[in-house]
């Protein structure tokens, strides 16, 4: 930012933030330059462009001179801002905690279409790997009525996820437990609707991602195992202990992973039907797996 003559403006100084990260390979640069930007002085994005020709202060520039260095070093915007926007609200989030994804509001779709059909009764979720809450959340606000459930072995996202929940708007109706997958639960536990977006990159792959994610996200969020089905087989041998007859599991998974769990599904006799649900980008996302009812045939 050296040797430029002329104050250095908002419009200026993202303008060259634009071209910095652009030369740095950095991805979407002005969106980056302006969220960061933004943070830095505590406006709107909006504002930016209403103030466009205002100066910034010498504090102003070296604060968002070390914002400019953490996201060159490839920090994930959303750990630098500590928030994160996904559906309806924004989230904290924290490092030892996966950043939500715009492609996870599709599992948030499928459920709110899964809760609807449950009618007036006070219907339970659980969610199983909750962390920063983004997905339990955004169900819980979307009706008081739902009784919700999450748990995570991360005392890390549980304390990201616990404090989400008590944002406005607050979710008495969400509590959360430690632990891995079931175990917290006792067989025969009675939600009508489990979700979760467990880890599913192949080990072999983890190093292959973007540094931003290799470098900075959790592992244990990451890591599905040697071919990325690890977690998602346990969950879909043992979520029919715990949903009620007729009652839906909602995995996020990976877009290749069709075969795989169309393969792990035939071995789960307890399940009635399996549908894959795409992304918007016409990927496969979300595969929704419906438990028997009593007494009826199998399809």
């Amino acid at each position: 930012m050296a040797g430029d003559q002329g104050p250095w403006t908002i419009k200026k100084i993202l303008d060259w933030t634009d071209t910095y990260f652009k030369s740095h390979d950095i991805d979407s640069p002005r969106l980056a330059a302006e969220i960061l930007l933004s943070h830095c002085l505590d406006v709107r994005r909006l504002d930016l462009y209403l103030q466009h020709d205002r100066p910034l202060n010498p504090d102003e520039l070296a604060s968002f001179r070390e914002l400019i260095k953490r996201r060159i070093s490839r920090e994930p915007v959303a750990y630098i801002t500590g928030s994160k926007g996904f559906w309806e609200s924004d989230f904290k989030v924290a490092p030892g905690v996966l950043i939500p994804r715009p492609d996870t509001e599709v599992l948030v779709e499928a459920a709110l279409k899964v809760l609807a059909k449950g009618g007036d009764k006070p219907l339970r979720v659980l969610e199983l790997g909750v962390g920063s809450g983004a997905v339990i959340v955004s169900l819980a606000r979307s009706n008081p009525e739902f009784r919700c459930v999450a748990c995570d072995l991360s005392l890390t996202a549980l304390g990201v996820a616990s404090s989400n929940a008590a944002m406005e708007p607050p979710c008495p109706n969400l509590s959360f437990v430690a632990g891995s997958w079931f175990t917290p639960f006792r067989p025969k536990a009675q939600f009508d609707l489990i979700v979760s977006n467990p880890p599913y990159i192949p080990t072999r792959d983890i190093e292959t991602l973007q540094p931003e994610i290799n470098r900075y996200e959790p592992l244990l969020a990451l890591d599905g195992g040697p071919d990325g089905l690890d977690c998602i087989r346990t969950i879909m041998a043992e979520a029919c202990d715990y949903l009620v007859p007729g009652g839906t599991l909602l995995l996020e998974t990976g877009s290749d992973q069709r075969e795989g769990v169309d393969g792990i599904f035939k071995n789960c006799r307890e399940f009635a039907s399996i549908e894959f649900i795409d992304d918007y980008a016409g990927l496969h996302r979300v595969v929704k797996l419906e438990k028997k009812i009593a007494n009826s045939k199998p399809l």
